[in-house]
């Protein structure tokens, strides 16, 4: 399944040991992750930032996640969608990619539930409807 996780998945994955980073180990072997440069740069911006993460580790970090993806350089929705531009991003990323769905823990994402196919799930219900999706092997 080709999928987005959401910068904010990404960084609790990579700043935590719980859902998120079980989900980002999980999909990174069965699945196929999807990003653009705009996620890898707020990844980026959120480790300095928030997160007070030194330059060079989170140089590294963007590094070790950018040779996880496939990286689309999406074209900008026609219309806003999202109060914020920057899921907007997150949407149109996961249309250059052709995803199944993005997860995100972000609300104002997750209210939209599907966008133009795309299911949009929070990391706690990704299990489920990855079971309910695949095939058995």
């Amino acid at each position: 399944m080709r999928l987005v996780l959401d910068t904010n998945v990404l960084i609790a994955a990579f700043v935590a040991r719980g859902t998120c980073h079980e989900l980002l180990e999980h999909c990174e072997r069965h699945h196929h992750l999807i990003g653009s440069e705009h996620i890898l740069q707020e990844f980026e911006d959120k480790l300095l930032t928030k997160f007070k993460v030194p330059p060079p580790r989170a140089a590294e970090t963007v590094a070790l996640l950018r040779s996880r993806l496939e990286i689309f350089e999406p074209a900008a929705l026609s219309d806003p969608v999202c109060r914020d531009s920057d899921d907007d991003w997150i949407l149109a990323t996961a249309l250059a990619g052709g995803c199944a769905c993005i997860v995100t823990g972000d609300g104002d994402l997750l209210v939209l539930e599907e966008y133009k196919g795309i299911r949009i799930l929070a990391p706690a219900a990704f299990w489920s409807y990855e079971s309910r999706t695949q095939s058995p092997a």
